[in-house]
């Protein structure tokens, strides 16, 4: 009888693993937007440094992006719940954030920063976060990124400038942009699919 209490008692716990993985995964879903967006945002400091201002564009873009994220996450806080996992979620990205925004002002405000230490520092410091949030989700897609960041630190640290400018607009273009539009287009399959159920109740 205690044999099989602690099968069901192993089981309930296993199922609800699983639920708050999955319950991780589509919260991440519905924040592919800001992959996005701060993919956007990489491009558009990056053209504007290569046009000639390079002390403003990092910090004026990334201070834009920060509070166009802000301004978007507060709204959808007001009417989505908190989980575990999701805080969980919210404190790697919120953590890698702070260090990356302190990080791109501070190399931008002062001028004072090689190419490719910077490419090999933000392929790192994103390869980490992709990495642990891949993990913590089972999501082999998201852990695809982690590994396309790692390869742009390898060619930063090995490579030309050229390469390392190279290897960073892929691992934007396929990290940011490409994952946020795939997190993007799996939360609105996920929505429809609720909507149709919902309606068929």
């Amino acid at each position: 009888m205690t044999d099989i209490n602690e099968n069901i008692e192993l089981n309930d716990r296993l199922s609800l693993i699983e639920s708050m993985i999955s319950e991780g995964r589509r919260t991440t879903e519905s924040w592919g937007w800001t992959f996005l967006l701060w993919g956007v945002a990489y491009f558009v400091a990056i053209g504007w440094s290569a046009v000639g201002s390079s002390q403003i564009a990092w910090p004026v873009t990334m201070i834009a992006a920060f509070l166009v994220t802000w301004i978007f996450a507060a709204l959808k806080k007001s009417r989505q719940p908190s989980t575990t996992i999701g805080r969980a979620m919210s404190a790697i990205w919120i953590s890698m954030g702070i260090s990356m925004f302190t990080l791109l002002l501070s190399f931008g405000m002062t001028g004072r920063y090689n190419f490719n230490i910077f490419v090999a520092i933000i392929g790192a410091m994103l390869g980490c976060s992709n990495a642990t949030s891949s993990i913590i989700l089972k999501w082999k897609q998201q852990f695809g990124c982690a590994i396309v960041w790692w390869l742009s630190v390898i060619a930063a640290c090995f490579g030309t400038e050229q390469q390392a400018l190279i290897a960073f607009l892929t691992a934007i273009f396929i990290c940011q942009i490409v994952f946020g539009i795939y997190a993007m287009m799996a939360d609105a399959r996920r929505q429809r699919r609720y909507a149709q159920g919902g309606s068929h109740a």
